[in-house]
């Protein structure tokens, strides 16, 4: 089979909605090697990167709500800082840039599932509005 690894995938492909930070970005912390009284965190097995995730919440208004909110872990040397919150939203919203996707199947249900990884988290870019037409323009077309 050609897919090897992490499937890369963009940001609209997985949230085409958009979405929204609804927790704290926090370091993952590898279970099987930390042991009482000592943490390990997390490092990505390729780059050697620390991992790090942050809960956020889909805008698509058909997916259920119990699936709404996804975890999105990012590598990056540093703690990925969220885009600043605008005001008059409950959420702040984000993009992530290079992500990908990994399947697995969950163990406590037996479904196919997802891992969502990325490379960054930062503001989301505004869309130019359209042009509007000058009066004579739409006059024009009407002739």
């Amino acid at each position: 089979m050609a897919i090897q690894g992490p499937i890369p995938v963009s940001f609209d492909q997985v949230f085409p909605h958009g979405c929204y930070i609804v927790g704290e970005v926090e370091q993952v912390k590898d279970f099987d090697a930390s042991s009482k009284g000592r943490t390990v965190y997390a490092k990505d097995k390729t780059t050697g990167e620390p991992v790090w995730q942050v809960a956020v919440m889909d805008a698509d208004p058909t997916v259920k709500a119990g699936q709404k909110t996804v975890s999105v872990k990012i590598l990056s040397v540093v703690q990925p800082v969220p885009p600043a919150p605008l005001p008059g939203l409950p959420f702040v919203p984000v993009e992530f840039d290079a992500m990908t996707v990994t399947p697995y199947v969950g163990q406590n249900t037996g479904r196919l599932a997802w891992s969502i990884r990325a490379r960054a988290m930062r503001a989301p870019r505004t869309v130019a509005a359209p042009a509007k037409q000058s009066a004579a323009t739409s006059k024009d077309i009407a002739a």
